[in-house]
């Protein structure tokens, strides 16, 4: 996995690699580059215990956020 100044990367076993905008992910945008490489894998995804954040493959996969922002008023 890798960060860029907008992005995450994610490299999938298959070769396939993911980017999605940090913009998703609050705290790991908002968290230093160090604690952001500061993560760990599991069967149900990564997760940074510093941030307090954890993601699943799965909705990346999906394309979609596990606990989207709430809608701004107009």
């Amino acid at each position: 996995m890798e960060f860029d100044e907008d992005s995450m990367w994610v490299v999938l076993e298959d070769g396939r690699t993911i980017g999605v905008p940090l913009a998703w992910f609050p705290r790991l945008l908002k968290g230093s580059e160090n604690a952001r490489r500061d993560f760990f894998i599991s069967p149900s995804g990564v997760h940074w215990d510093e941030l307090d954040e954890d993601i699943s493959i799965a909705s990346l996969l999906a394309n979609r956020l596990e606990n989207p922002a709430p809608a701004q008023a107009a």
